[in-house]
């Protein structure tokens, strides 16, 4: 990724990373098809990792239907970007130009991919579950397993940016 234009509000370290992450509830997903570019904003679970060179990477699970639109893009061109904020609030100012936004952030690239096996696809329900309503005690019933699609994002490419609100 190109380097951040203003590093001072660049967010590197995991556990800032994570925050953002448990704060939002919403990721967008940003794909093609022949009808051209959209954007798919969906509920998500994740978990850090490590790659075989010991770098982070960041991997999302998310539901959907097995068929339609996202399902048909995702299948032909599993190339995605991906943003999720948290917005803070108006930063005010003295003028037009002083005010800006307070917000957190995490945007990337990475390649999306259906889950076939059963093991995965109950891990990434349970990483959604856990991210979006950890108060729940679900149990995931074969019929509906085999009715629900799961994808993986593995985000190979990601960047945190925080804007802090003047004290």
């Amino acid at each position: 990724m190109r380097p951040m234009r203003l590093q001072k509000r660049e967010v590197r370290e995991q556990e800032e990373l994570k925050k953002i992450l448990d704060a939002c509830q919403v990721l967008r997903i940003g794909t093609m098809d022949e009808e051209g570019m959209f954007i798919v904003p969906v509920n998500f679970g994740y978990e850090f990792y490590e790659d075989v060179e010991r770098k982070q990477r960041l991997r999302f699970y998310i539901h959907s239907a097995q068929e339609g639109r996202k399902a048909d893009a995702f299948a032909k061109n599993p190339k995605v970007a991906i943003e999720m904020d948290r917005e803070q609030g108006v930063i005010r100012g003295d003028y037009t130009c002083s005010y800006s936004f307070a917000y957190s952030s995490i945007m990337g690239n990475g390649m999306i991919r259906k889950v076939e096996e059963v093991q995965e696809k109950l891990h990434g329900l349970e990483l959604l579950m856990k991210h979006m309503a950890p108060e729940a005690e679900l149990e995931f019933l074969p019929q509906m397993l085999e009715r629900v699609a799961v994808y993986c994002i593995e985000a190979d490419r990601f960047s945190g940016k925080c804007r802090e609100s003047k004290k």
